[in-house]
């Protein structure tokens, strides 16, 4: 969801002023070279770049996640990605209503979590839908979420999982379990206030209705690990195997039909013989007792012949060709 404007408090003013009116100066090493000061474990945000990697991936997933929404209103949305924005989770928590959906999810692989918000407007829109009625949004003063709602939070958080994992398959393969629910934006056990986070927002245009929009936050501990791949702009070297593709392609090519023929003998004859001949003239040719088998006209086996049950067989000795 974007961001809204906040008035500064007289504190930050002062901070602002105070920070513009300052001089900043900086040590110097033995060799005079200037030094500049750095707190270990310090959140330095610039590590993550342009985001590059992860802008492709939240395109990826708008694509995706289409058909996410497509049961409850029976089309497929068009849905457009925001730049990813770092901002302490104390301003973002600001920034939004107490009462709204929370589904933080952990991500196995990173040894971190995400955060999946939607307001509630969106829901009961979603619900109203899936349940046939329009497509439109319904003024509601509660403050928590009906059985029925609930259940739509979790058919729908459960797909933009899916659609998430399937969108962050080409950098590298994440699981995402669902941890909590929440409804409460005060109550939610994500990240510390303080701590920085990487929020994705994302825009669903409705038919004959404003455009609805929903967050995917993500921990700046949690992407940390992975900053050198997300600054970069070519995709990951590694293909997934896909095995229901193999399959197809051994079986298509397993049905493709091959000519067999077994060559008895080949008898030598003059033309004038052969210009000559007519029915019930014999041809003198001599069998061995070793039968050579072509496919496509070309010699692969040898084979002995032989006979079962009543029909003519070959019973292959030796391979010829590999």
């Amino acid at each position: 969801m974007a961001s809204t404007p906040r008035k500064l408090s007289a504190n930050e003013v002062a901070a602002l002023v105070g920070g513009l009116m300052e001089t900043t100066s900086f040590g110097t090493s033995a060799d005079g070279m200037e030094v500049r000061p750095y707190t270990f474990g310090s959140n330095d945000v610039s590590v993550m770049g342009d985001y590059h990697a992860l802008r492709m991936i939240n395109e990826r997933f708008c694509r995706i996640a289409r058909s996410v929404f497509l049961p409850m209103l029976r089309i497929q949305p068009r849905i457009s990605a925001f730049p990813a924005e770092t901002r302490s989770f104390d301003d973002y928590r600001n920034s939004q209503d107490n009462f709204v959906s929370l589904t933080n999810t952990k991500i196995e692989e990173l040894r971190g979590n995400h955060l999946i918000v939607i307001p509630p407007s969106f829901i009961s829109l979603l619900t109203d839908a899936y349940y046939g009625g329009q497509i439109r949004y319904v003024k509601t003063g509660r403050n928590e979420f009906t059985s029925t709602e609930q259940r739509v939070i979790e058919i729908v958080t459960d797909r933009l999982n899916n659609a998430l994992q399937l969108a962050w398959r080409d950098l590298m393969h994440l699981t995402f379990n669902v941890q909590s629910r929440e409804e409460n934006m005060q109550f939610a056990a994500f990240v510390d206030g303080d701590d920085m986070i990487v929020n994705c927002s994302f825009m669903v245009q409705l038919p004959d209705a404003e455009p609805a929009s929903f967050d995917i936050l993500y921990p700046f501990q949690t992407l940390k690990p992975i900053s050198s791949q997300l600054r970069s702009r070519t995709q990951s070297d590694s293909l997934d195997d896909d095995a229901s593709w193999r399959e197809r392609l051994e079986r298509a090519v397993m049905s493709v039909p091959l000519e067999v023929r077994a060559r008895l003998c080949e008898p030598d004859i003059a033309l004038r013989h052969l210009a000559n001949l007519k029915e019930g003239d014999v041809i003198p040719a001599k069998v061995s007792d070793k039968v050579e088998i072509l496919i496509d006209g070309k010699p692969y086996f040898e084979a002995v012949p032989g006979e079962i049950a009543g029909k003519s067989a070959l019973s292959i000795t030796k391979t010829t060709k590999g």
